[in-house]
């Protein structure tokens, strides 16, 4: 099974159902009048620390897998079990940044109308501390992503090998071989070497 990065209109799907999450709660809370808006500052610095921490983790494994096997011993072993959970965090961290930035974007385009009130003041002010954090979670899973993908493998096709090749002017030399009743006079195809 492999890993593929998630493309780049997910993150934009997300971000429009977060918007579409976000309008809506903030129509709820219009019309019942429950508190439902806003998030408080203590969950946005969490929210920001919890990025840059998966972020770290996913620079660690891009350092160990990146760095060459006699050197590795000097690095913090990686367990290829760890290198997964990294990746199914940034991955998850990436999507989850995306929901969020929408939804609060979306709280935030419903209470500019509002900004008058200073209810609503504080709320749009926590909105964009919100959308500042979930930018951040979003950036840091998308980086983390790319760092936790593994190097090309040092087979033929590895570019290091193949401009290796090409400068020491070895070419592959493929043999022409003579199609089928080409000739008339032989309807066998020609062997190299006779």
């Amino acid at each position: 099974m492999r890993a593929h990065r998630i493309r780049w209109w997910v993150y934009l799907l997300a971000v429009v159902l977060g918007v579409g999450g976000g309008a809506a709660t903030a129509m709820l809370e219009e019309r019942h009048h429950v508190s439902l808006l806003g998030l408080p500052w203590f969950v946005s610095a969490v929210l920001a620390v919890f990025g840059i921490g998966v972020l770290v983790a996913a620079w660690q494994v891009h350092r160990y897998t990146t760095t060459e096997p006699r050197k590795r011993v000097q690095l913090k072993t990686i367990t290829p079990e760890r290198a997964v959970d990294t990746l199914i965090l940034t991955k998850a961290l990436a999507l989850a940044g995306a929901v969020l930035l929408g939804w609060y974007g979306g709280e935030l385009l419903m209470v500019l109308g509002h900004l008058q009130a200073p209810y609503y003041r504080r709320i749009a002010i926590e909105c964009v501390v919100a959308c500042a954090a979930s930018l951040i979670d979003m950036v840091c899973g998308i980086i983390g992503e790319g760092f936790c993908q593994l190097p090309p493998s040092e087979g033929p096709e590895h570019p290091k090998i193949e401009r290796k090749r090409l400068r020491n002017g070895r070419r592959d030399r493929g043999v022409a071989w003579k199609a089928d009743g080409q000739d008339g006079d032989n309807d066998e195809a020609a062997v190299p070497g006779r």
